[in-house]
């Protein structure tokens, strides 16, 4: 287990570089990622490199015992690159160019980009590849599917069109262009989605985002491939950023040894809008999902954020503290602080860090040592231990990116939805393990396979084999819609589902933000919005109705045995209260251990592994929280004391448990 900051010497004068690195080791700091902006300084004109500041940088950090992750700087191309090369930056859809100035100024199509990078990433790797200081790569930064209209993108999604569907006639009819008489006839006719209309083809968008992921993939790829040329021994890693975005991280991923995170929990805890992007355990189980295997968390809150944004609430006290661990609850083997000292120049200079302006430690700063302290405390029984649960959901950038091309209705939002049903889990301290939509489902006792818009014939038939041989599964509304080019199926919804579901969709009503009645179980009354399936069961026995409008009476949520396995059907948007009625139903009937009455704000999670399982009980709440819990307790591994029941949690307070 690692503790560590972001560092940026090349942002301060060497003179306090030694002064900074004794008062890491004194704070329990072991590791340090830098340089992943620093391209003019490691090149400051072309072919004349300058890595002696980095030397010395890397030097006297490993002198004090602390190990480096070199990020590749190729997020930030450097004004003398710029101008030799336009060509690198992206062209917005009206062609016009994004100047450098902030950063991800780049093409991943540019040729010269790719030139470039291989270039000063293998100097880089040459130079750092048997540096004993050096453990690892971050390549790039927070790479995103930029939507580049550039000349190299034109020319290269061109040619991903022509090897995807071969010729011109296969291309229109997949994408149906006859409508609004949008038939190519030469291949030169097809561009990138010049103008940016959000009402172009959707068929045609949709292949576009795939192209855009594609590119960013190929492109990590790339640089890890030139560092593994020269790097024997040191792995590669990528911080991914917060959903949504156009690329498929399952792709972005392929090449790396182990996904890192930049996770930045919301500071304003009672209105997460401006950092809406992060969502708590969710993004955890995210990243640890895109490997299936434990992570690193590269960027961790430290203090006020503000740059994006107006600056934000500065975090509550224990707030730091309380999310590193929930990091290390849910599978980070390492957590790498934002930063070591708040930056006085640039744009981010209210983003803040461990340290403010003035240098000197405060409360922030001593939040940050304790948990320090307690992490060289327990590495011993955390070293070698995961996070394994029984459910799955079943996460989709293809059903992400479908649904933010053509909006369902009012409020309708894939990864909202998914938000929900996740938390529904996290409220009766339910691990979750979210995973690729296309990945092996048969270890797990529940499968959550929300919104599959797109319907793919293997995912289906992965789905009817699970139930079928015993497994259980949660459908949803918006199953079965179209085919995986985009198009309409011309089939009873939800299309392939329909036998394992049992049910079939007579009609729907987008009912937006129009609050409608369901009574679930005949008993328990809850409200639902979006949409509304109402649905004809075949097979299947109702277990919601709905008690408003037209279809008072009608079917709204189904179960279905099919084969030796069950299958739920949920036609609407339930609100909270209605999914934790459906969910604490299932978790029940498949006998997994639920906390009925867990406190908001307060969250379960559990590593294990040799023969040891830690239970970790966050607070992430400003409210004293107290629990009682359902499992056998030996002690707290934090304080070495025995734990009496029930376990009362200060606000942001933290548990750490031996179970038996």
């Amino acid at each position: 287990m690692k503790v560590g900051v972001d560092y940026y010497p090349e942002h301060w004068d060497s003179g306090v570089w030694e002064d900074d690195a004794q008062r890491m080791q004194a704070a329990g700091i072991t590791l340090v990622r830098l340089a992943e902006f620093a391209w003019s300084r490691l090149e400051p004109q072309e072919s004349q490199f300058n890595f002696g500041w980095l030397d010395e940088a890397i030097g006297t950090l490993g002198r004090h015992g602390i190990e480096v992750v070199i990020g590749t700087p190729t997020a930030t191309p450097p004004n003398w690159l710029v101008a030799k090369c336009p060509d690198i930056l992206p062209l917005n859809s009206q062609r016009q160019p994004i100047h450098p100035g902030v950063r991800l100024h780049r093409c991943y199509n540019s040729p010269s980009l790719r030139r470039y990078t291989e270039i000063i990433v293998e100097k880089l790797a040459r130079h750092y590849g048997k540096n004993p200081h050096v453990i690892g790569w971050q390549t790039d930064n927070e790479m995103i599917g930029n939507d580049s209209h550039s000349d190299a993108a034109n020319s290269d999604f061109r040619l991903w069109v022509q090897r995807k569907y071969g010729d011109l006639d296969t291309l229109n009819r997949e994408w149906g262009t006859v409508v609004w008489s949008g038939e190519y006839s030469e291949w030169s006719q097809i561009t990138t989605p010049l103008g940016g209309s959000p009402y172009l083809n959707p068929s045609y968008l949709l292949d576009y985002r795939r192209f855009c992921s594609d590119s960013v993939a190929d492109f990590n790829r790339f640089q890890a491939g030139v560092i593994r040329a020269h790097c024997s021994g040191q792995f590669v890693t990528h911080n991914l950023w917060g959903y949504p975005v156009i690329n498929d991280y399952y792709d972005l991923f392929d090449s790396m040894d182990f996904a890192s995170v930049d996770y930045y929990p919301s500071t304003d805890l009672a209105n997460d809008s401006k950092s809406r992007v992060y969502h708590g355990a969710l993004t955890h189980d995210l990243t640890r999902g895109i490997k299936q295997k434990n992570f690193w968390v590269m960027e961790q809150l430290s203090g006020t954020p503000g740059c994006w944004h107006p600056m934000s609430r500065t975090p509550y006290p224990g707030m730091i503290r309380a999310h590193a661990w929930q990091s290390v609850s849910r599978g980070a083997d390492a957590v790498v602080q934002f930063r070591w000292r708040t930056a006085r120049v640039g744009a981010e200079q209210f983003w803040h860090g461990l340290h403010d302006h003035h240098g000197e430690p405060g409360r922030r700063f001593e939040e940050f040592v304790r948990f320090s302290e307690e992490v060289r405390h327990v590495a011993p029984l955390l070293e070698g231990t995961n996070v394994v649960n029984d459910v799955a959901m079943l996460f989709s950038h293809e059903q992400l990116n479908a649904l933010k091309i053509q909006p369902q209705a009012d409020g309708f939002d894939y990864l909202d939805n998914f938000k929900q049903i996740h938390q529904a889990f996290v409220r009766l301290g339910i691990g979750t393990d979210v995973i690729n939509w296309t990945a092996a489902i048969s270890p797990y006792r529940l499968v959550v396979a929300p919104f599959l818009f797109l319907e793919n014939d293997a995912v289906v038939e992965k789905l009817r084999e699970y139930v079928a041989q015993g497994g259980t599964v949660l459908l949803t509304t918006r199953s079965g819609v179209k085919n995986m080019n985009n198009v309409c199926l011309a089939a009873r919804l939800p299309g392939g589902l329909s036998e394992i579901a049992g049910t079939i969709v007579d009609e729907y009503d987008p009912v937006g933000n129009d609050q409608q009645g369901i009574l679930l179980r005949g008993k328990s009354q809850a409200s639902c919005s979006q949409w509304c399936d109402i649905l004809s069961p075949t097979t299947a026995e109702t277990i919601a109705t709905y008690t408003t409008e037209f279809f008072a009476q009608r079917a709204a949520i189904t179960r279905n045995n099919f084969g030796q396995g069950v299958a739920y059907y949920v036609g609407c948007i339930p609100d909270d209260d209605g999914y934790r009625i459906l969910v604490g139903d299932i978790v029940a009937e498949l006998g997994l251990n639920a906390v009925d009455d867990l406190p908001s704000g307060v969250e379960l999670s559990i590593r294990s592994g040799d023969g040891r399982r830690l239970l970790f009980v966050l607070n992430l709440s400003k409210e004293a929280a107290q629990v009682e819990l359902a499992v056998p307790v030996v002690r707290s591994v934090l304080t070495d004391q025995p734990v009496s029941q029930p376990l009362v949690l200060e606000p942001m307070g933290v548990e750490v448990l031996l179970l038996k």
